[in-house]
């Protein structure tokens, strides 16, 4: 089969389609003839999705701030006079 599937196909023949991706290029799904689809072998996903991480392990991932060692001034901050009794 061409790499085009209308919808109703390979809805029907939906394993075939699989299969087809396994061994073979991309595979298009088409609807009233417009392509709305296209089913791709897992590795070829992977390979376009690239090193892509959800939020929670993007912050998960980030530095380590235990190892840094961050140097605070050890003065006091100036008085402030708020106005009290005025």
């Amino acid at each position: 089969m061409s790499g085009r599937w209308q919808l109703q196909e390979a809805k029907r023949r939906f394993s075939e389609l699989i299969r087809t991706v396994e061994t073979d290029d991309p595979q298009f799904v088409t609807r009233h003839g417009e392509e709305v689809a296209v089913v791709i072998d897992i590795a070829e996903y992977r390979r376009l999705r690239g090193d892509v991480r959800d939020f929670t392990e993007f912050l998960q991932g980030g530095p380590d701030f235990d190892v840094l060692e961050i140097d605070r001034p050890t003065k006091t901050a100036r008085a402030v006079d708020f106005g009290e009794g005025v």
